[in-house]
């Protein structure tokens, strides 16, 4: 299959606001999981030597089919850059190409290398080899044309958030799982079941391969095609979504349908800036935080529904 690679790439100041815009456009047009490039990120311990160079400007990078539809989605998003520069006066500028889905999953191989994200955590591609202290769990997934390698700093707090509030035997949703790698993280850290969320057929089956990569029985796990908490069912003790702010927010009105009493919200996503916005959301809505961590810029917020 080949697919559009859309890459807005920004120049100048505000970097910060413009890729949180960029990224709810790319939102917009059905793309839950972006590539956001950021210069001056510093990669997090661990992070493979021979890794590949940082960028040279900010960007954020989606990928549309190759089809008619990708076709319209990619006018729409030229017109949502024209818009964004005139309305604010940013400098930003929309690069494309078309690859083949093979060329777009081997260009990982370059830069996804292992990764140790807590003491007893470690995340490896699945054509490498990792050696590993006793008692490390290790996460083994392939991200296929769907995202979420866990190097990412808003994927890397959501893992250590989930280490810290999963419960044994806890029924856990993850909301846009994209290669499903939290829900890979809750089946080891002990949920009982498992319920994964995308509106994109190919994660939901990327999704699928990597549970199964990971020894997750299939009984164990159900995935849904959906926006957001559509077609969802039923009450989760730990609910966890990595998407965007507006996003989130959006999810916390429809979220009291789908969490129990007392159970523990995850999210991040969510730029430095708008760590208040969501944590005023959050407990307007009834949760209690319990906790907020922040990396490279990135925030995540764990929060307890109370009644």
């Amino acid at each position: 299959m080949k697919w559009i690679e859309a890459k807005i790439e920004i120049h100048g100041s505000h970097e910060d606001q413009v890729t949180d815009l960029i990224a709810g456009v790319f939102y917009d047009l059905g793309l839950t999981g972006v590539v956001i490039e950021d210069p001056e990120l510093t990669p997090a311990e661990g992070w493979a030597k021979d890794a590949i160079g940082r960028p040279e400007c900010p960007a954020v990078t989606g990928y549309l089919p190759l089809s008619n539809s990708g076709h319209e989605r990619l006018a729409r998003l030229y017109e949502q850059q024209k818009r964004l520069s005139g309305d604010h006066g940013f400098d930003i500028q929309l690069i494309y190409r078309e690859i083949d889905e093979e060329d777009w999953a081997e260009s990982w191989k370059a830069f996804f290398k292992p990764l140790k994200v807590n003491r007893d955590l470690v995340i490896k591609p699945s054509w490498e080899s990792v050696v590993t202290d006793p008692g490390t769990m290790v996460i083994d997934i392939d991200p296929g044309m769907a995202f979420g390698t866990g190097t990412h700093p808003t994927t890397i707090l959501c893992l250590r958030l989930i280490r810290a509030f999963m419960g044994k035997s806890s029924t856990f949703l993850d909301v846009g799982t994209g290669s499903g790698i939290l829900s890979i993280a809750a089946a080891k850290y002990g949920a009982g079941s498992i319920v994964a969320v995308d509106t994109d057929e190919v994660a939901l089956s990327i999704t699928a391969e990597n549970l199964a990569r990971n020894g997750v029985e299939p009984e164990r796990f159900l995935t849904i095609l959906g926006h957001l908490l559509n077609g969802v069912t039923g009450r989760f003790d730990l609910v966890v979504a990595n998407i965007l702010t507006n996003v989130i927010i959006e999810l916390l009105d429809d979220l009291h349908r789908v969490i129990e009493p007392g159970g523990i919200f995850i999210c991040s996503g969510i730029i430095l800036q708008h760590r208040e916005r969501v944590a005023l959301a959050m407990v307007n809505r009834k949760f209690n935080i319990l906790a907020v961590e922040t990396l490279d810029g990135w925030v995540g917020f764990a929060g307890k529904l109370e009644y």
